[in-house]
């Protein structure tokens, strides 16, 4: 076309891939072209801002590795990484909160009880519950991946002392439906600083503060894969998660149990915190 101009110039980018064989893509790709340029339009966008988007985006590709992804970073302080979560959770199960940077594959398969608190210090954590169906039903064999950042706020990417998988586990539920796992209370931390992400934050006079939780993934045959985070009720950052993640229902009061009697059934150490959580997934033909 000889004759762009304001006027047409969307249409045109638009009907370069009208031909596209892949109708979501059209769909995608073409609404996202619209929203670029009402954007650009709506704020007038000029040559060095511009500029200053792109040399984001290169700096963002340049400091990512296979353990960090920039890009991942960006979505998540925005808001986008929560907004899809949302999009797609199940309504039949526990709400799902974001994956994060930090997970790790092939973290060992331990029994129910078992323990990772290993040589980290910290006030003890006891975190039991069920996994359940959307019909409230236990599911035996359900499989659970936790991972977390010690009590210092570092996860063991951080800590090169540490081993591989470092407050790391997985761990398959019982006849009962039923996990526990003895750990560590978790600590707030702040998401990497360091590249344009932090710069993006300080341009928005934002910190890049999370409020202390644990990751899970659970996954049973026959179920919608579930990723969430639970978090302290007590975090002095549950209100202003840099990356949007809180959801009231994940937010859980940590019971303190200081008698042995208490502690016994369950093999744990006194004082300790209680924490009890029922994970529900949600039927996989509901994935749609």
């Amino acid at each position: 076309m000889r004759n762009i101009s304001l006027d047409n110039i969307t249409t045109a980018v638009l009907d370069t891939m009208k031909d596209a064989s892949d109708a979501r893509f059209r769909e995608v790709i073409g609404s996202l072209v619209t929203h670029l340029h009402a954007f650009a339009r709506e704020v007038h966008l000029t040559h060095a801002e511009w500029n200053a988007g792109i040399d984001f985006l290169w700096r963002a590709g340049r400091i990512s590795d296979d353990k960090r992804n920039e890009f991942v970073l960006t979505s998540d302080v925005l808001g986008l990484s929560s907004m899809v979560d949302l999009l797609n959770g199940s309504a039949h199960g526990t709400e799902s909160s974001v994956l994060g940077p930090f997970y790790v594959e092939g973290a060992p398969l331990l029994p129910v009880g078992a323990s990772i608190v290993g040589d980290n210090g910290g006030e003890r954590v006891l975190l039991r519950g069920r996994v359940l169906g959307a019909d409230g039903a236990p599911l035996a064999g359900a499989l659970l991946d936790f991972w977390q950042t010690d009590a210092d706020g570092q996860y063991s990417q951080a800590l090169p002392d540490k081993p591989e998988f470092n407050l790391r586990c997985r761990m398959r539920t019982d006849a009962q439906g039923r996990y526990a796992l003895q750990t560590v209370k978790p600590r707030y931390y702040s998401v990497p600083y360091d590249g344009p992400v932090g710069d993006l934050l300080r341009a928005g006079a934002r910190h890049a503060l999370r409020p202390s939780h644990f990751h899970v993934l659970v996954t049973a045959p026959g179920h919608r894969p579930l990723v969430t985070e639970l978090f302290a009720e007590d975090d002095p950052y549950i209100d202003a998660d840099a990356v949007f993640g809180v959801r009231s229902t994940l937010v859980l009061h940590f019971e303190r149990r200081d008698d042995a009697a208490a502690a016994a059934p369950y093999e744990v150490e006194a004082p300790f915190y209680d924490v009890a959580f029922d994970f529900r997934l949600g039927a996989a033909e509901a994935s749609a």
